[in-house]
């Protein structure tokens, strides 16, 4: 572990991509065995690989409760490292290292087998113990990583995509080959292993490991989605959770586009699932569902991020899986067909499934809703539907497509070129999305405070930042938009997800998203180095269903605020 966690600072103190590729390239290559595997799985900030059953669950307050009791000056120690840095990682080797051990004594198999064994503790105490155990054997150099791998945040200028390149140059194989071998396995050791042997053409996308979601490009009109594509399938934009289905023999598994396990809040969809005859991995969208209706998306939002989910609730906000896209179908993976063909085989899977009930049902068009009086003969609510599809022959068609959807409840349209392969994890122009004229950003909450009145007793006040680079920049604050339940409940996580309290604000762990309305975009320094501020933003709702890494970027800001004011944005 000490190596790592020297070829780390090595790679932190040098500017040039090129030259911090190199280096991690030449450790890989001398060491094409557990050791460079588990290199390139903890470089890319991932404590466990993606065959874990269990996440770390492991937050900022517990990493600072054990780093207090673990240093020789206590809480104190460690804010104060804590205000110099603003990283929990560099603050565990300040407060540790008049203690810690001068000489390594943990291996990188070591440390991966403890990240396992914290992962599956059935207690907050007993992962606490685990920790400490942990820390108190490391390093205080060894320790600082050992934190910023559990946190996600390497802090060095090095992503996973340079992993790829490291590989790829450590190994003398071809990059493409790589970055599709890691994007089908989701495993940045397993893709080593696949290079140090020359076998990365036996990479495939399996069951039960979900991969990264194709993304969509915004279009600001009608006009120019229509002229990006000759030949275009549209579809409405769903206001839902965006889902990966993987749907094998005996088990049915449903992930979010953080490729978080979700199945357990939607176990109503599972039986409807296990009905397809094939073994296939779908993409589609989860919507509030009643009468061949999408409820409110608040609606949806009671039944996100729970481990059970009663029969009372699946009563009260049932839900369907509307399905746009087939990713792999009895074992053979489909991302590089067209995107028709992929289409004409996912009608093949919906029309070849087995009766759920008592009989069988066809899938209704969501453009018509199905009968709103059911007998006792009735077929089932359907709750595993195909996204229906049209062509526009106008901009002006596309504009009435567009209103038509809005008048559906829906959010616009996705416009997609039907040639297009699926590409994972990519925003490119082969998919664009024509959403409502309210101007929306998805951002990340990164500091809170009390509110005022009868808002006293809650933290509802919220800090949020945008992307830029590795950074996070503040843009705004929100006080309106949250329901009292929902302000409740953030209270009690983000008070146990703090990590640092500077009089009356919170900074905590910057991983909750919310998307947030707002009037302009003005310039300003009031929130920090971004160089902007929102006027007057009100959170539209919590995103749970969205990682940190897909929240919008500064330089989106940059062209709102380019457009409002009629210049040239600057590329």
């Amino acid at each position: 572990m000490q190596s790592l966690a020297e070829l780390c600072e090595a790679v932190a103190a040098i500017s040039k991509k090129s030259e911090k590729i190199a280096l991690v390239a030449e450790f890989l290559h001398h060491h094409p065995d557990l050791d460079g595997a588990l290199a390139a799985q903890f470089l890319s900030a991932r404590p466990l690989t993606p065959a874990a059953d269990h996440t770390l669950q492991v937050g900022g307050a517990l990493l600072w409760r054990v780093l207090a009791e673990l240093a020789q000056g206590g809480d104190q120690i460690l804010r104060e490292s804590y205000s110099r840095h603003r990283d929990l990682g560099s603050a565990a080797y300040d407060a540790l290292l008049p203690t810690a051990p001068k000489q390594s004594s943990l291996s990188l198999e070591t440390v991966a087998e403890r990240y396992q064994q914290i992962g599956g503790a059935r207690s907050l105490e007993m992962r606490a113990s685990l920790l400490s155990q942990l820390l108190s054997e490391a390093t205080a150099l060894e320790a600082k990583y050992i934190v910023r791998i559990m946190t996600g945040e390497m802090r060095i200028g090095f992503k996973e995509s340079l992993v790829e390149e490291a590989i790829a140059r450590a190994f003398d194989v071809p990059l493409p080959d790589v970055k599709r071998a890691n994007m089908l396995v989701g495993d940045p050791a397993e893709v080593l292993r696949l290079a140090a042997s020359a076998r990365l053409g036996e990479a495939r996308l399996r069951l039960f490991h979900p991969i990264a979601f194709m993304l969509a490009t915004p279009a600001e009109s009608a006009e120019e989605a229509f002229s990006e594509f000759t030949d275009a399938i549209i579809e409405d934009k769903y206001d839902g959770i965006r889902a990966q289905a993987h749907v094998g023999r005996e088990q049915v598994r449903l992930y979010s586009r953080t490729q978080d396990d979700v199945t357990a809040a939607f176990p109503d969809l599972v039986p409807y699932l296990q009905a397809l005859r094939d073994e296939v991995v779908l993409d589609g969208e989860i919507l509030a569902w009643r009468n061949g209706k999408a409820l409110a998306f608040s609606a949806l939002q009671t039944r996100l991020g729970r481990k059970r989910v009663s029969s009372r609730m699946m009563s009260e906000v049932p839900v369907a899986y509307v399905v746009f896209d087939l990713l792999a179908r009895n074992g053979e993976p489909l991302l590089d067909l067209p995107l028709r063909e992929r289409q004409y085989q996912l009608d093949e899977v919906l029309a070849e499934r087995k009766p759920v009930g008592a009989k069988p049902y066809e899938t209704p068009t969501l453009f018509e809703a199905p009968p709103e009086e059911r007998g006792p003969d009735a077929q089932p609510e359907p709750r595993v539907l195909r996204a229906p599809s049209v062509s526009a022959h106008s901009p002006e068609h596309m504009d009435e497509l567009f209103s038509a959807s809005q008048q559906r409840g829906n959010e616009g349209l996705m416009i997609k070129d039907a040639n297009s392969p699926y590409t994972p994890g990519r925003r490119g122009r082969t998919w664009l999305k024509l959403k409502r004229e309210l101007a929306t950003l998805d951002v990340v909450v990164t500091a809170v405070e009390y509110g005022h009145g009868k808002r006293a007793s809650v933290l509802s006040d919220y800090t949020f930042a945008v992307r830029h680079g590795e950074r996070l920049v503040n843009i705004g604050k929100a006080y309106t938009g949250l329901t009292d339940a929902e302000i409740a409940e953030m209270t009690e996580w983000f008070t146990s997800h703090t990590v640092e309290q500077n009089g009356s604000v919170r900074l905590v762990e910057p991983t909750v998203v919310i998307e947030v309305a707002f009037n302009a975009v003005m310039r300003s320094d009031r929130h920090g180095d971004s160089g902007f501020a929102l006027r007057f933003p009100r959170i539209v709702r919590l995103r749970p269903d969205k990682p940190v890494a897909d929240v919008d970027t500064l330089e989106t800001v940059e062209k709102i605020y380019a457009s409002q004011h009629h210049v040239r944005h600057a590329a």
